[in-house]
């Protein structure tokens, strides 16, 4: 009898506790001067049953501490080695030096060479992005790696001509001829195509024109693509399609989108319009609840969109407007920087040392009020149930 009681505990807490999200990671930014030491980090991802992060190098530091880790590591070749990485044999090298001594024991799924090569300002980045992946996946097999490591690139979504309606999606003039030698790279290896997609920017730049219900995926009445019927309730997804249309112009239709970034900032400049710890709060929470259903986009509803928040923390160091320093969820000492549905469950200390674990609680009122229900419910069967126990011992 009691092996069912647990059982019925098991059931009811899978659909309110905190279970790992299969299509959700996290952006691990190092741009701070007090952030914590990796292994507090993986001791706060683990808390928050988040098994997929980025970072913005081959720090090894990281990718000592994550080893035996049940977290899964995209890594990433900078900018300014895309010119080295090249030539085959200095790829190679980077590679041997990079990677090889880390994996299998930390889970490392990618190497994304460069970020947002497309659009820097360093315009001779482009013509070294496709060589530099090329060489960069030979590595990959020479070392028997290439099964395990995509190779793939960050892409802003600065690099669409037209993204409105989502069918009308192009890539500009500019960037086509590379684009199209990018895009077969991806087809001939199987490797996703990343976009850091900011609903925020948009909204930032014509809060009059743009509703903020249908960036903050909120409930709202949203739009419908005149050309393909298809109906958008948020500009995430919109955003989405648009560079599966623009894949499609060029002739291919088979790769996969993903979002290597999506956030909204908990602060700004005057000037920086929406950028609010209430609607930072609000866009995080509408797309965790989204992620935990697994939902595709429109135009691929039965492929679940992986999606990397950005970002963990809040980076004092990065230069820019305001926002760019407050992206985080956290603070850099661990608190939550807003309440967008992450609680603090347990705290633990000692004389040595302490922590802080928090989980992902994706409820809004009305689900904490089904959850107590349930527990309620739980607690009364359960102490039936002894009572039950001693009644039946007592006969």
């Amino acid at each position: 009898m009691m092996i069912h009681v647990f059982l019925l505990l098991s059931l009811c807490f899978s659909d309110y506790g905190f279970l790992p999200v299969a299509s959700l990671g996290i952006n691990y930014g190092q741009v701070g001067s007090n952030l914590p030491p990796p292994d507090k980090v993986l001791d706060l991802l683990s808390s928050l049953k988040i098994t997929k992060a980025k970072i913005y190098d081959t720090n090894p530091q990281i990718l000592t501490t994550f080893a035996n880790s049940n977290v899964e590591l995209i890594v990433t070749v900078e900018n300014q080695m895309l010119a080295v990485v090249m030539d085959p044999q200095q790829a190679l090298q980077w590679v041997t030096t990079h990677i090889k001594p880390y994996f299998p024991a930390t889970k490392i799924t990618e190497i994304s060479v460069g970020n947002e090569v497309f659009t820097d300002d360093d315009t001779s980045l482009i013509g070294y992005l496709v060589p530099a992946m090329v060489s960069i996946h030979g590595a990959l097999v020479q070392l028997g790696l290439d099964k395990y490591i995509h190779v793939s690139t960050p892409n802003s979504l600065a690099i669409l001509q037209e993204s409105f309606p989502p069918s009308a999606g192009s890539f500009k003039s500019q960037v086509s001829a590379t684009m199209s030698q990018y895009l077969q790279f991806l087809a001939n290896t199987g490797s996703p195509f990343w976009i850091n997609a900011y609903p925020y920017f948009a909204y930032k730049g014509a809060p009059n024109n743009v509703s903020l219900d249908y960036v903050l995926l909120n409930k709202n009445p949203g739009m419908v693509d005149p050309y393909t019927k298809l109906h958008y309730d948020n500009m995430l997804y919109a955003q989405v399609d648009a560079v599966v249309y623009a894949m499609f112009r060029l002739g291919y239709s088979g790769i996969e989108v993903r979002v290597s970034e999506t956030g909204w900032p908990s602060k700004g400049d005057p000037d920086e319009t929406g950028a609010t710890p209430a609607n930072a709060a609000v866009y995080n929470r509408n797309l965790l609840r989204r992620q935990m259903r697994n939902e595709g986009t429109p135009l691929r509803p039965n492929t679940k969109l992986e999606v990397y928040l950005f970002a963990l923390f809040n980076e004092d160091m990065k230069p820019g407007p305001t926002s760019e320093r407050n992206y985080g969820l956290f603070q850099p000492d661990g608190t939550i920087a807003y309440n967008v549905g992450l609680s603090a469950l347990s705290t633990t200390s000692s004389t040595s040392s302490s922590s802080s674990s928090a989980s992902i609680f994706l409820t809004s009122s009305a689900d904490k009020a089904a959850k107590t229900g349930y527990q309620s419910l739980v607690y009364w069967m359960f102490v039936y149930l002894l009572a039950f126990q001693v009644l039946l011992r007592q006969h």
